[in-house]
C-alpha cells in the first residue's frame, strides 16, 4: 500500500510517456493530458509517444463556446480565467486514490460531461469526482471533446458531423491503451454521461469502431426525445452556417451561429438543442435501424438508465421573464410533467423495453425530491452534485437553493455507492442500500 499526502506530485510511468500528477486530499489527479489533436473539420489523429515529461497547464483547456446564462443559474458561475480556449479540445483527466494496493486492477469510469453539446468540458469544478473516487475506490476519467459548430453539425464531406463522437472514440481507445499504467482495469470500463453526454453515450453503443473499448454505460437524463426527425432542421442549420466555416476566430464562430437560432423554432422543442449526433453519417446507422441496432448490440453492455422526476422544472419554474411568469403554479407542473415525459421519460422507456428484448442486462432509474419546501423538485442536473460532491462549487447554484447541503451529502453517498457497485459488477444488489429520493428496477 502507499502511504498518503495531502499534497506533492507523483509521475506516472506510461507506454504514452510519463505524465505528472497532483496528489490533493487522497487522490492523484493527472490533469489535461492530449489523447487526439485535431484539425478545423477533420477526424482526431491520436498523440504520440513523447519522451518528454507531461505536464498539464495551470489553465483548463475547453472547446471555444458561449457562456450559457442559463447554466450559469442552474449550475454556478463560470470563471473564465480559469480556461482557455482550444479548438482541438482533446483531453482528458484522470483521478485515482492515492491509497491503493498495487496488486489491484481498480473499475474504471469514464465521464462523458453534457451541455447540449454545446457548452462544457470534462473539467469542471462541479464534475469534481475526487469523493467518489476515494469513497469507492474506482478511477474515473473526464473526457473533453469537440462541441458545436468544431463537432456537431455538419452535412457533407468538409464539413462531416459527429466529429465530437469521434473524439470520445479516440479517447476510449487512449484510456483503453493506457488505463493499466494508472492501476485501471483495461477490461472493465464504464461509460458515464448526464444529459447530452448520456445521448452520446448511447449513440457510442451503436457506432462503428468501439468494439471492446467498454463493458458497461451509465446513461442519465439523456434527451432521447430530441434525437429523432432531426435531419431538415441540420441540413438548414448546416446552410445558414456555411459562410461561418472559415472564420479564423473560433469564438467569433460561437457567436455568429446564435442569429440564427430563431429562424429554427418552426422545428418544435428540439431547437433547444440545435447540436446533435446525427443519424445516417459515420460512425452511426441511419435513423430507422437505430432501434434494431440497439437491440443487436443488447448483449454487450450492461446498462443503467434513467432521469430525475421532475426533469424540466428548473427551465419552465424559474424563468426570468416570458409567458411562464405568468402562469398559475398547477398549470407549470403540468407543463413540467409533459415535456419531462416526452424529452426523457418515454424515450427512456423505448429504450430500456427494446434492450431487454435483445437480451441485454438493463437497469432503470429515477430520482425524487422529498422536500415539501423544494418547488422545483427533482430537475434537470440535481444528479450532478449527488454523484460529485463538491460543497464549494455549487454553493451558487440556484438548483440547490432550497436543499440543505446535508440533503445532498446523505442521498448522494448512498447513490455514489450504487453506481460504484454498478460499474464494478453490472449489476445491483437487492440487498444493497437504496438511498430515499430513488426508484430503481431491473427491467
Amino acid at each position: 500500500m502507499t502511504s498518503q499526502q495531502n499534497f506533492g506530485t507523483h509521475t506516472f510511468h506510461t507506454s504514452f510517456g510519463k505524465i505528472l500528477a497532483l496528489k490533493e486530499n487522497g487522490v492523484i489527479k493527472a490533469k489535461s493530458i492530449r489523447y487526439a489533436k485535431s484539425e478545423r473539420y477533420q477526424k482526431p489523429v491520436p498523440v504520440e509517444y513523447s519522451s518528454s515529461e507531461s505536464i498539464f497547464s495551470e489553465k483548463t483547456p475547453v472547446c471555444p463556446q458561449k457562456i450559457s446564462p442559463l447554466l450559469e443559474r442552474l449550475i454556478g458561475k463560470t470563471e473564465v480565467e480559469k480556461f482557455y480556449a482550444d479548438e482541438s479540445p482533446q483531453f482528458l483527466t484522470i483521478t485515482r486514490p492515492e491509497i491503493f494496493n498495487e496488486n489491484e486492477k481498480l473499475p474504471v469510469v469514464v465521464w462523458i460531461h453534457g451541455g447540449s453539446y454545446e457548452v462544457g468540458c470534462g473539467d469542471l469544478p462541479t464534475s469534481d469526482p475526487s469523493v467518489w473516487v476515494k469513497e469507492q475506490n474506482i478511477i474515473v476519467v473526464a473526457v473533453s471533446y469537440r462541441l458545436g459548430l468544431l463537432g456537431f453539425l455538419g452535412g457533407d464531406e468538409k464539413r462531416p458531423p459527429n466529429l465530437g463522437l469521434f473524439d470520445m472514440i479516440e479517447a476510449l481507445k487512449w484510456i483503453k491503451n493506457n488505463m493499466g499504467s494508472f492501476g485501471g482495469d483495461p477490461e472493465n470500463i464504464t461509460v458515464f454521461g448526464q444529459s447530452s453526454g448520456g445521448d452520446a453515450i448511447a449513440h457510442l453503443m451503436i457506432s462503428e469502431g468501439v468494439e471492446n473499448l467498454f463493458q458497461r454505460a451509465i446513461i442519465q437524463s439523456a434527451p432521447l426525445g430530441f434525437r429523432n426527425k432531426r435531419s431538415r432542421m441540420s441540413r438548414e442549420f448546416f446552410q445558414k452556417t456555411e459562410f461561418l466555416k472559415n472564420e479564423a476566430d473560433p469564438l467569433k464562430m460561437t457567436e455568429g451561429y446564435s442569429e440564427f437560432l430563431p429562424s429554427l423554432m418552426k422545428y418544435g422543442l428540439k431547437t433547444s438543442m440545435p447540436f446533435c449526433t446525427q443519424y445516417g453519417y459515420s460512425p452511426l446507422c441511419s435513423e430507422e435501424e437505430s432501434l434494431s441496432k440497439w437491440k443487436e448490440n443488447a448483449k454487450k453492455y450492461d446498462v443503467l438508465i434513467g432521469l430525475n422526476n421532475d426533469e424540466t422544472a428548473f427551465y419552465v419554474k424559474t424563468a426570468e421573464e416570458g409567458l411562464y411568469t405568468y402562469l398559475h403554479e398547477k398549470i407549470l407542473d403540468v407543463i413540467v410533467r409533459k415535456t419531462t415525459e416526452s424529452i426523457y421519460e418515454k424515450p427512456a422507456n423505448i429504450f430500456a423495453r427494446n434492450y431487454a428484448q435483445g437480451g441485454g442486462n438493463i437497469y432503470q432509474f429515477k430520482i425524487h425530491s422529498k422536500l415539501k419546501n423544494n418547488y422545483i423538485g427533482a430537475s434537470h442536473c440535481i444528479d450532478l452534485p449527488l454523484i460529485f460532491e463538491n460543497e464549494t462549487a455549487w454553493k451558487t447554484s440556484q438548483l440547490l437553493k432550497d436543499l440543505p447541503w446535508e440533503y445532498i451529502q446523505e442521498n448522494g453517498k448512498k447513490l455514489r455507492s450504487l453506481w460504484a457497485e454498478f460499474a464494478r459488477t453490472g449489476k445491483i444488489s437487492d440487498d444493497s442500500e437504496r438511498p430515499e429520493i430513488l426508484e430503481i428496477r431491473k427491467i
